[in-house]
């Protein structure tokens, strides 16, 4: 049992930093678009990332510290990329945002349905690169708490049991949770100023990946 709480903690506090990933799960969540699978990708990839420290892969990484560049690099990239979209949103506003979130699709409405696959598709990828093209998520979650977990000698599969709750925990309440916000985005131009917000934030993170050591 303290191997698995002592696992809860330290995956809270690695996972509660604002980032890009959080960033993303909350907007989907206030959105109201595609959650539950927003939320799984996060959690799921994060078990995968938990699991492969505690085996061991952590070290390796260690060991080929070149790989990271090549991600912190890429990572840069894609999230200039992703605040570039945030802030032309944010220039043309989306005042439709939430009634179309909220407005249930038409029956037979076939087009309709592709668009919504397409979007879904378009969300899970994101998902995917936002946690899969940050470092930091390689530096934090594979080899610190992989690190730690070893520690625990027999104990680290259970001590990685309570990091994966931590994770699933922490973004469902998030997505699920983010809706709450939603009577304060009900506005094209709150929607604007929080998309001009993710714009910001999102080359901060980009000058962060470059510039670190």
């Amino acid at each position: 049992m303290s191997s698995y709480l002592a696992g809860i903690g330290l995956g809270f506090s690695l996972i509660i930093a604002i980032g890009a990933q959080n960033v993303f799960v909350l907007r989907q969540g206030i959105r109201r678009e595609h959650v539950i699978i927003t939320a799984t990708i996060c959690a799921v990839s994060d078990a995968v990332l938990i699991a492969a420290g505690v085996s061991g892969i952590g070290l390796v990484l260690h060991a080929v510290p070149w790989l990271l560049d090549v991600v912190r690099w890429v990572g840069a990239v894609f999230l200039v990329g992703y605040g570039v979209l945030a802030g032309r949103r944010a220039w043309r506003g989306e005042a439709e945002v939430l009634r179309v979130a909220d407005d249930p699709a038409p029956a037979g409405n076939g087009q309709l349905m592709v668009a919504t696959s397409t979007r879904a598709v378009r969300v899970a990828m994101t998902a995917l690169a936002l946690t899969w093209l940050n470092p930091s998520v390689y530096l934090d979650t594979v080899f610190l708490l992989g690190t730690v977990a070893n520690a625990h000698g027999d104990g680290r599969w259970i001590f990685a049991v309570g990091a994966m709750t931590a994770s699933v925990v922490w973004f469902f309440g998030v997505a699920l949770g983010a809706r709450l916000l939603a009577g304060w985005l009900a506005t094209a131009r709150a929607w604007r100023i929080f998309d001009a917000c993710i714009a910001v934030l999102m080359v901060v993170l980009a000058l962060g990946l470059v510039f670190a050591h």
